[in-house]
């Protein structure tokens, strides 16, 4: 959820609106977006929201931010025709206000003045920004690394980040993400051999999958199609869709009579496919899984058809894509995945190197790492040390919600507490916000079961006219031991038997007795810790 927002003399922009993708904990929610509230509070400042590239954490929420507040929206030509082939799926009420951005082409918001840098990363149209404020430049550099060998020829425009450093820079926001990792990421390039190996050696059916945004990968898997006279085809709706954008474009070169409909594939012959196919991270209902699964209407895979998984695995994604794996080697398909030599996949984060090359290029007097986990921030900033001899006066860890203040007298942490959070999202129940509590409740019951009490009670009498009956959902009762239904019911009729008329007719207060009295009773039955989820059900008659 990467969201970063800039402050000075009354006027804020925002740089990226991303989301968040849930833990399987998080039961029945499909994305997390950043709590607006701040922003919110703050709207009549809001000058833009400006977006570094397309890939989902960085652009993922602002249909949800349009939806809340309406301000211009700057972003490259691919990262605004990703975004607004969003638009397609939110009623916005409001006609969204996105403005085109170029590498080396500044504009003005307020007091801030924009320089977007062109960057290298593993998608396209990717920008850094150099800002420039009354007090001095700030410059972030979004996702990056440095490829000196891009496949579209558009280079890192490290002279830009030199002329800035010579000139000074106030403050440095950098890419954490790959600060564990020595030396320097490889080009997209290294890539080739190992699929001209594949290519060159295949017999059947060639299956590739990779981010949908990987438009390098596709361009790389398009050319090496037409050298080995393959056809190409694409499945899975966010491919398709990045790979139409990025084609109309001119970002992705596909020659005449080299793509085919998904539809089409059965009429060529299997030596003569290449299939690239979305869902690299083994999502259940993703194309990808379901062919390995033998589900697939168009992605029909074979025994020694070649199936190359041409992704990093997504930390938390490692139980369904290698679920996935095994699915595609019990349809005894050639599988290849994980690290090898030359690679399948490369990164696009800079390594420990290339984010030394960056802050002695840069040379800035205060330095806040960013994009990663409080590990690597830590790890990025004791890279920096050394930078202390050349102009670097203090480096500063922010976590979410934390502010960095920088003055006349200077910069510090800011003593404001930002509201920052996530705000849970049901996509199947038309963008359902979930609170807390329900995402609580769900994973109580998946944990401990559920029990409902039912019981009619006469509101004139305040005897029981009928029940109780209970129902258990997901609690093991054994009929015929200590634990059973029967018991369980005897303590409801105890319970409403023992109370007043007063407390009888006070629904929500027998709802509680009957609620702890159950309570009581499964944790005094059971050695274990029961805890099952019990909602009484109390009917007036």
């Amino acid at each position: 959820m990467n969201m970063l927002a800039l402050r000075c003399q009354g006027d804020l922009i925002v740089i990226d609106a991303g989301i968040l993708f849930p833990g399987h904990e998080l039961l029945g929610v499909d994305v997390i977006v950043p709590d607006l509230t701040w922003l919110v509070d703050h709207e009549d400042e809001l000058r833009a929201l400006i977006l570094s590239h397309g890939h989902e954490d960085h652009v993922g929420a602002v249909p949800y931010v349009l939806s809340e507040l309406n301000p211009p929206v700057y972003a490259t030509a691919f990262t605004e025709a990703l975004v607004r082939r969003k638009f397609d799926d939110h009623e916005l009420e409001e006609e969204p206000d996105i403005r085109r951005m170029v590498p080396g082409e500044k504009f003005q918001l307020g007091c801030f003045t924009i320089e977007p840098i062109r960057v290298t990363h593993s998608t396209v149209d990717c920008v850094a920004l150099a800002i420039e404020t009354p007090l001095g430049v700030i410059i972030h550099t979004a996702d990056f690394k440095i490829d000196q060998t891009p496949i579209d020829g558009k280079l890192f425009d490290l002279q830009k980040f030199a002329e800035y450093g010579q000139r000074g820079v106030l403050l440095l926001l950098s890419d954490s993400t790959n600060v564990d990792r020595s030396g320097f990421t490889p080009s997209e390039r290294t890539v080739y051999p190992a699929f001209e190996d594949i290519f060159s050696r295949a017999e059947n059916a060639i299956f590739v999958t990779c981010f949908s945004s990987s438009t390098h990968r596709v361009q790389q898997l398009i050319d090496l199609s037409v050298e080995f006279g393959r056809k190409v085809s694409l499945i899975g709706r966010s491919l398709t869709s990045a790979s139409e954008l990025a084609h109309d474009l001119g970002l992705l070169r596909i020659p005449d009579g080299v793509m085919v409909r998904p539809q089409d594939l059965s009429r060529i012959p299997k030596d003569q496919q290449l299939v690239i196919v979305s869902g690299s991270q083994g999502e259940p209902m993703s194309s990808m899984s379901r062919a390995a699964v033998g589900t697939h209407r168009h992605a029909v895979i074979d025994e020694d058809d070649i199936v190359v998984l041409s992704a990093r695995v997504i930390p938390g994604n490692e139980k369904a894509i290698y679920r996935m794996v095994d699915h595609l080697c019990r349809r005894k398909a050639d599988v290849r995945y994980g690290s090898q030599n030359p690679p399948l996949h490369v990164s696009g984060h800079a390594s420990q190197e290339e984010l030394k090359l960056i802050l002695n290029l840069v040379r800035p007097k205060y330095f806040v790492p960013v994009h990663g986990e409080y590990r690597q921030l830590s790890q990025h900033a004791r890279l920096a040390a050394p930078l202390r001899d050349n102009g670097l006066e203090e480096t500063f860890i922010l976590t979410d919600g934390e502010s960095l203040v920088i003055d006349e007298f200077g910069a510090r942490k800011g003593s404001e507490e930002i509201p920052v959070g996530r705000v849970l999202i049901d996509m199947g129940t038309g963008d359902e916000i979930l609170e807390e509590m329900v995402i609580r409740d769900r994973r109580h019951i998946s944990e401990f079961g559920v029990i409902i009490p039912i019981v009619a009670i006469d509101r004139r009498t305040g005897e029981i006219e009928s029940g109780p009956e209970i129902i258990s959902r997901g609690y093991v009762l054994s009929e015929d031991g200590e634990l059973s239904l029967d018991a369980a019911r005897r303590v409801v009729e105890k319970t409403v038997e023992g109370s007043s008329r007063e407390e009888v007719a006070d629904l929500g207060l027998m709802e509680e007795k009957i609620r702890t009295d159950l309570r009581r009773y499964f944790s005094r039955k059971t050695s274990r810790q029961s805890r099952p989820l019990i909602v009484p059900v109390i009917l007036e008659t």
